[in-house]
């Protein structure tokens, strides 16, 4: 992210400091509107001697002179209680020497609303002139520059700023917006719920519209790090261009028409930034859930969650009906009563689209849609509503270590392999970085010294590989390392050749340094690894692992099934004699650093429904008296509280059942009889083959 000056600047939601960045911003937004409302408060002498800076002279065609300068320039730096006189129309400009007058002409038959207009662009002007001189990325600032320029001319010119057509475009640049294809996607994928849930699935959409159009884009320089495609960088640079002219910059500057990302931009843009905000949304709902109440906290982090990854196959998938300009599907009746202002139906092709009264909505309305779900969770009761409770406040127990004091917690050895390193990871003890070497780009320093050590750690732990081969490969540009680094110097790594075409990755080199290992680095290296593949498209893995190396490769969920067809890798991996062709396939809903401890919370959650359904059904019932009267046998259903205790009885089907099978004498022969053999031949029965010598062990009881 570029660096942006202080009127302008933004912060994605998702990063640590969003909250006071944020306030931050409100503060400065604050700020420029009692700067302007200072300036309308002005005697009009000391207005025309503000605009006066910003008009060329009107003397004769042949002075050139673009703004009237003060003769009696403030001191640099001003002090303090300096007062400066107002000027005069007769005072001299120090540029050209024609008077004040001759710059202000052309205001003499303007209106005071029209001065109070033209002195609001004059503040945005000079905060964009503070924009171009504190941004360090060259494509924003050039922007600025423009922005700045064209507000200017509209100042000489007397005319109100528009910056529609050109090059850029005119808003819509896509359709269906952003904005249509998310209330489609919530039309298409969740009409068949029940109205408390369809409503929570649209203040989702709401929220996730809101941070999208509150998100801060990713500068072309710092999108040339993710993508390599030079089509893809020059589209992208266009809409990063059109969003700051439309969306960024008016939103600290008023005087420029102000719209909304999400109803301008399309599927293009949504797809170019999904993967990064999805990722930094969760990461900060995660970060800030102690913070949350716990309504809140299940929407963020069970519904949210969910919401974005069904999305996202809606946003990359190559036939989602969600982006057809005829897309038509009426909203559930309950939704056409209760949302008749907001959401019109589909015939009108309105959906989700903003009206012009709509788009200057207060932001509060959106930021408590997660407050609102959670109100209208409360008051209408559902037969879930019980269970959301519940696993609410069996999570909060889960995260509540104070709460928590089981096995994991008192021994060690029960917990994950990779939880150790994880806590390490948040310490900030140990680092992963994804380095490479580069015969193009000029390599840090630092990134050198890396690929040295990591190139010492795999010939130490891997001695049977030569070491000129090891040196050629990390070294090599097309292949890529992630690096654990633990007090500045790797430990370990896993070294790998990508290819996006096929689909594929291949797994050369992997090893942690020996006074390192047994601690979970290499499973929080590979789970690290698999979620790098995910975002970068690739859901597969290939790997040749010597006879040392296929346990722990088992462990990570490689297999010697391999799930791609040999015509896909044939030719494009190195094959080694005497080593195992492993695969393992990624799956892209998964964010695999997490996983452990998603299933371990998921199966505690587990336990503590089944103990509380327990605790609700557990009742004392006589014994059964009918066998007393020589009954034999009796439906399992007739047993007093077994209905309650949720048993369903099973479909009767023309299997054999239990009592045909044995009384066939035979059948139960045969059976007992390869019982018998295969506890005999059991590796353990040892023992139990001979009885005990009684003159060995004098201590036997005889058992008759």
């Amino acid at each position: 992210m570029s660096s942006s000056s202080e009127n302008s600047s933004t912060s994605n939601p998702a990063t640590g400091s969003a909250e006071s960045n944020n306030k931050s911003k409100q503060t400065n937004l604050q700020r420029i509107q009692q700067r302007k409302a200072a300036l309308r408060r002005w005697p009009m002498a000391k207005k025309t001697e503000k605009l006066a800076i910003y008009s060329s002279c009107k003397a004769d065609a042949s002075c050139k002179c673009s703004g009237w300068k003060n003769p009696h320039p403030a001191p640099n730096p001003p002090r303090p209680d300096a007062s400066l006189p107002s000027a005069s129309l007769e005072d001299p400009c120090r540029s050209c020497g024609h008077s004040l007058s001759r710059h202000v002409a052309h205001l003499k038959s303007v209106s005071s609303e029209e001065v109070d207009r033209l002195l609001g662009i004059v503040v945005d002007v000079e905060n964009l002139f503070m924009c171009v001189h504190k941004e360090e990325d060259q494509d924003t600032k050039q922007v600025y520059f423009y922005l700045f320029k064209f507000l200017r001319k509209c100042i000489l010119e007397l005319s109100k700023p528009c910056i529609q057509g050109g090059p850029l475009g005119n808003p819509p640049f896509e359709k269906p917006s952003i904005a249509k294809g998310v209330t489609n996607f919530v039309l298409f994928k969740f009409s068949h719920l029940s109205q408390r849930d369809w409503q929570t699935m649209y203040d989702l959409a709401k929220m996730f519209l809101h941070c999208l159009n509150h998100w801060k884009l990713e500068t072309p320089t710092a999108r040339k790090q993710i993508i390599s495609s030079s089509e893809d960088i020059s589209v992208y640079k266009v809409n990063y261009t059109r969003w700051l002219c439309y969306c960024h910059v008016p939103a600290f500057c008023d005087s420029l028409p102000h719209y909304d990302t999400t109803l301008i931009f399309g599927r293009t843009l949504l797809k170019s930034v999904f993967k990064t905000m999805r990722k930094q949304l969760l990461s900060k709902f995660r970060l800030e859930k102690d913070k949350m109440p716990p309504e809140k906290r299940t929407l963020v982090l069970t519904h949210f969650p969910r919401f974005l990854s069904l999305l996202e196959e809606e946003v990359y998938g190559a036939d989602s009906p969600i982006w057809d300009p005829e897309f038509k599907q009426a909203p559930p009746p309950h939704v056409q009563q209760a949302m008749s202002g907001s959401i019109a139906s589909p015939s009108n092709n309105k959906v989700g689209e903003a009206s012009d009264s709509n788009k200057k909505r207060a932001v509060t309305d959106i930021d408590k849609s997660f407050e609102n779900a959670a109100k209208r969770r409360r008051e209408q009761p559902d037969i879930d509503e019980s269970l959301d409770q519940v696993i609410t406040e069996i999570v909060a127990v889960l995260d509540d270590s104070s709460k928590m004091l089981g096995p994991q917690a008192i021994l060690p050895e029960h917990a994950p392999r990779d939880e150790a390193a994880k806590v390490e990871e948040k310490r900030g003890d140990i680092e992963f970085h994804c380095v490479a070497n580069s015969l193009t780009e000029k390599v840090p320093k630092q990134t050198m010294l890396w690929l040295i050590a990591l190139q010492n750690v795999f010939s130490h732990q891997l001695p049977r590989m030569p070491k000129e081969y090891i040196t050629r490969l990390v070294f090599d540009p097309k292949h890529k390392t992630l690096a654990l680094v633990k007090d500045g110097r790797p430990i370990g790594g896993i070294c790998f050749r990508m290819f996006p075409s096929q689909g594929f990755s291949e797994i050369v080199f992997c090893a942690v340094t020996s006074n390192e290992q047994v601690k979970g680095y290499g499973t929080h290296l590979m789970n690290h690894l698999k979620d790098y593949h995910i975002r970068n498209g690739v859901f597969h893995f290939l790997t040749f692992a010597d006879e040392f190396a296929i346990g722990y490769f088992k462990k990570q969920g490689f297999s010697k099934d391999i799930k791609l067809g040999k015509p896909i890798y044939q030719g494009y991996i190195k094959d080694y004699e005497g080593a195992t062709l492993m695969g393992c396939e990624l799956n892209p809903k998964i964010i695999y650093t997490e996983f452990t401890a998603v299933v371990r919370k998921q199966k505690e959650i587990l336990k503590k429904l089944i103990e509380r359904k327990q605790n609700q059904i557990r009742k004392v019932h006589p014994g059964l008296s009918c066998f007393r009267d020589g009954v034999r046998e009796i439906p399992v259903e007739s047993i007093p509280g077994i209905i309650e205790a949720g048993w369903i009885p099973t479909e009767k089907t023309s299997r054999p059942t239990r009592n045909s099978e044995l009384s066939d004498p035979e059948h139960t022969y045969n059976t007992f009889k390869t019982i018998l053999t295969g506890v005999k031949n059991h590796q353990s029965a040892w023992p139990f083959l001979s009885p005990v010598d009684k003159k060995v062990v004098g201590l036997v009881i005889p058992f008759s």
